[in-house]
């Protein structure tokens, strides 16, 4: 998604001593996805924090969307998002419905192309395999 490259080293990772960590609600302020993917009507917001640098990245991520636009997006890499708040409704390829609400959980394999629906209105926490994606930092 990004044209940005960023090095495994250049990232402050949560996985430090001590072993246990605090993240309290509102530590990281989200970015917004309109200008990001190039809709200018969308209410969607992310943030991606990387957790670790080891051999399989993993980052950790918070996401929230009010109703307003669809967008697309394809994932290349395992995810997993739990909805906290609200609902978040993704359609994949074949035109499947998914209607996840508080407590329920989203799993993205990757090669998985969704759209997220535009009636969704929710806020999600989610880790995926990767890198944290820099227009997300």
């Amino acid at each position: 998604m990004s044209e940005k490259v960023l090095t495994k080293s250049e990232f402050n990772y949560l996985s430090q001593k001590p072993g246990v960590q605090l993240i309290k609600a509102g530590t990281y302020e989200k970015k917004e996805l309109n200008g990001l993917l190039g809709i200018p009507a969308l209410k969607s917001q992310i943030i991606d924090v990387p957790i670790c640098s080891k051999e399989n990245a993993l980052s950790l991520g918070y996401f929230s969307m009010q109703p307003s636009e669809d967008f697309v997006f394809t994932y290349t890499y395992l995810e997993v998002k739990v909805i906290v708040k609200g609902k978040i409704v993704v359609r994949d390829d074949q035109g499947e419905k998914y209607v996840a609400e508080a407590g329920d959980v989203l799993l993205f394999t990757p090669d998985t192309t969704v759209i997220f629906d535009k009636e969704s209105d929710g806020e999600a926490i989610y880790t995926g395999h990767r890198l944290p994606e820099p227009d997300f930092m």
